[in-house]
């Protein structure tokens, strides 16, 4: 097995430090070098030849923006991961870096230098495997899937946390919950979908139902910037996100987008032709109304180990639309929204997946499909088209 090789900038050499050591004890991964700033960091990347990058924002003689706008100028096309505070402001410039190309971002625990970064440890590694690990496949590494190097990190939090509560003094793998996979697992095996028979036949379509994870950001930046501008269903949408970003999130999503893009508050009007996105830490269902139908927000435990949830919001929309809805699930990590978009199919809604070669990490989709769940699998580049060809079928245009 190859490494993913991670480039880190930041202009604290504590941070530096403590980065490197959560990328190196993941197996399969590798810290290639450091940067103190974005200067260096450009310096560095024809030496090193990363996989991926990760950029703290604010930094003397060259900012984090400023490396991602001289990064574009150039052509670098290695996925950037943003180090980002939660503070207000940092969400803003956070989202300014999703705009000028970073792939992503992880929020640092208690400010630019963050001693709990061990917290975040295994966002990390997710991220690097999903964005570093699919950019290094695509130069000819063989690169464990992002689900190896997420389970590997879930037993190694199971250990810390059994030694730290004294549980026992050292913990073996295979004493730990779910049991390890095999080394050789490059990627889950594929199975033939189950088959749904759903309990009615396709209506016209009300409402857009969309989940997405890791990889989102970026995708529905595609998505909305190719939708029709005559495109008249309203399309609620769960992105896995902390709070404190979504607000900023759907601004720039607005920016780019036909259609009006806002972040969702409770009790808002479910209008034709607009985007609802999802705020961080609250769960996003519809409810029946006499003249409208309306959104609510709850605080409802984590499902799927998330707060929103694509199976919150697929659920409440098969309830609810049954067979006038239109089911989306893209690129993402695990299962959520699998086994609800699945109940959407059987209530006679129409679905699509996103397809494996255009998807960052292909869980979620994946997951989808083998339940049945998905009709049709879709291209990143298609599916702003294939949504509004799936609503004028069953309009009857």
């Amino acid at each position: 097995m190859d490494n993913i090789e991670v480039l880190v900038c930041d202009d604290s050499s504590l941070m530096r430090n403590m980065i490197s050591r959560i990328v190196d004890s993941a197996e399969g991964m590798h810290t290639a070098g450091t940067a103190m700033n974005g200067k260096f960091c450009l310096q560095k990347i024809p030496l090193l030849k990363p996989d991926l990058i990760l950029l703290d924002i604010e930094m003397p003689e060259m900012t984090g923006v400023q490396f991602l706008e001289e990064r574009k100028k150039l052509g670098i096309d290695i996925p950037v991961i943003i180090l980002s505070s939660i503070a207000t402001k940092g969400a803003a410039v956070t989202m300014q870096c999703l705009e000028l190309g970073a792939s992503d971002f992880i929020t640092k625990p208690g400010g630019s230098v963050s001693v709990n970064i061990t917290s975040v440890g295994s966002s990390i590694i997710e991220k690097i495997a999903s964005y570093g690990g699919k950019y290094a496949r695509a130069h000819g590494k063989n690169i464990a899937s992002p689900e190896v190097f997420v389970h590997q990190a879930k037993l190694k939090e199971a250990e810390a946390a059994a030694v730290k509560e004294g549980i026992i003094s050292k913990i073996k793998p295979s004493e730990t919950k779910p049991e390890p996979l095999p080394a050789t697992l490059w990627t889950p095996p594929h199975k033939e979908p189950a088959v749904i028979t759903p309990l009615r036949q396709s209506g016209p379509i009300d409402v857009v139902a969309l989940g997405i994870s890791t990889g989102g950001p970026n995708a529905l930046r595609e998505v909305f910037a190719k939708i029709d501008p005559k495109f008249s269903k309203p399309i609620l949408v769960v992105q896995h996100m902390p709070a404190g970003f979504t607000k900023e999130f759907a601004a720039s999503l607005d920016k780019i987008c036909p259609l009006k893009v806002k972040e969702a508050e409770d009790g808002d009007l479910i209008h034709p032709g607009q985007i609802y996105i999802a705020p961080g830490d609250f769960h996003i269902v519809v409810q029946k109304s006499t003249l409208c139908n309306v959104i609510r927000l709850s605080k409802e435990d984590l499902r799927n180990g998330h707060r929103p949830s694509a199976d919150v919001l697929f659920e409440s929309v098969a309830k609810l639309y049954k067979n006038r809805a239109l089911g989306v699930i893209m690129t993402g990590m695990g299962r959520d929204g699998a086994a609800q978009l699945a109940e959407m199919r059987k209530q006679g809604a129409r679905t699509l997946g996103q397809d494996e070669k255009s998807s960052i990490v292909y869980g979620m989709p994946r997951a989808a499909w083998e339940l049945g769940a998905v009709q049709k699998q879709v291209s990143l580049e298609n599916m702003a088209a294939e949504m509004s060809a799936v609503i004028k079928e069953q309009a009857g245009v």
